[in-house]
């Protein structure tokens, strides 16, 4: 390379690195302010924001962002924003500043809770099946009048079609003994399986059981719990997000983060759709959130306390793990690791 081109090479280098966006190594001339400093708020609430500028600089415009959606754009840099129709749980307030030298971008965290405490439900028990003692249940889930089961454990993970109302195993594999698997979907017949922390999901032919592709987990670390709602899978990690997956590639596009009005809830587990909203337990416990899928809203708790002192009670018994409905017939069933028993529910407010 000659002189002469070397010498354009650094200038136009020099070009590229001193003009633009600012890149977090020059320290800013403005910063971003949240009245009252508030770092919390509330669905419903507003959120009022304002751009600070020491040293009085002409700003061209302010464009303004909740995480990746755009809410308006100003020349004078303030923002007044009624929090409806937005993802609730930790969000970024983003603001891009237009200068004639400069792009500037500042961001500052909130969190979003839900306006309103979850309705508390608690349970009828309407009927109670048999269920293999053995089953360390992870997914469960209709199809049709038939239900399917993924069981966990290493050495001991299984695929299984089941009788409800007997019991009976109709068909089962059983997963290689590096994996422990976990939650299970059904979607246009196809059923998928996660597993828990070797970072694949499998892709089954639902009558056969044959595995027909397999799939990694992108984004987040784990898995724990699957559903659908016909048209997208829905992915718990053990996080405080649940994923919404493409069901085409299975790439996590999106998330919500299930919230009620004084936290961001964690370690939701087992997932299942009833009626436009997400059923999840949570991992250890004997609650069930009812999910809002658009905006993350925990809207309701089911409280099954009490219901595993209706299983048989043995040294391996564990925790509320399973939850199915059937939509055929409108009935709704739970059940739990190593438990004998699976029951039909009626949910009913406290």
């Amino acid at each position: 390379m000659n002189k002469f081109n070397l010498l354009l090479l650094f200038i136009l280098n020099f070009l590229f690195f001193s003009c633009g966006s600012n890149n977090g190594n020059k320290k800013s001339d403005f910063s971003l302010n949240i009245d009252e400093n508030k770092s919390s708020f509330n669905l419903n609430e507003s959120l009022k924001a304002s751009i600070v500028n020491s040293k009085n600089k002409s700003i061209d415009s302010v464009s303004y962002y909740l995480g990746d959606q755009y809410l308006n754009s100003s020349k004078n840099g303030e923002l007044d924003l009624k929090l409806q129709d937005v993802l609730l749980g930790n969000q970024d307030i983003k603001a891009i500043i237009y200068t004639d030298e400069t792009t500037d971008t500042l961001s500052k965290n909130v969190k979003i809770l839900n306006a309103e405490a979850p309705t508390v439900y608690t349970f009828e028990i309407v009927n109670s099946y048999p269920h293999d003692i053995t089953s360390y249940t992870q997914g469960l889930e209709f199809h049709g009048d038939t239900l399917y089961e993924s069981i966990g454990q290493y050495g001991s993970s299984k695929l299984r079609k089941v009788d409800l109302e007997t019991g009976e195993v109709l068909k089962e594999i059983k997963l290689d003994d590096q994996y422990f698997a976990e939650g299970l979907t059904i979607l246009n017949d196809k059923l998928y399986q996660l597993t828990w922390q070797e970072d694949e999901g499998f892709i089954y032919d639902l009558d056969t059981f044959e595995k027909t592709g397999t799939f990694g987990y992108d984004q987040s670390k784990e898995g724990w719990g699957l559903c659908n709602n016909g048209e997208k899978i829905f992915k718990s990690d053990g996080t405080e997000k649940i994923w919404i997956l493409d069901p085409e590639n299975l790439t996590e596009q999106s998330y919500i983060q299930p919230t009620h009005h004084k936290s961001i809830s964690t370690k939701l587990n087992e997932l299942e759709w009833v009626k436009g909203k997400i059923y999840a337990n949570t991992y250890q416990k004997d609650g069930v959130a009812i999910i809002n899928p658009e905006n993350g809203a925990i809207e309701g708790l089911i409280n099954f306390s009490g219901l595993r002192d209706q299983v048989t009670q043995h040294n391996k018994l564990d925790v509320l793990n399973g939850i199915a409905y059937n939509p055929n017939t409108n009935k709704l069933y739970v059940t739990g690791k190593n438990w004998d028993k699976i029951f039909e529910v009626k949910i009913v407010e406290k």
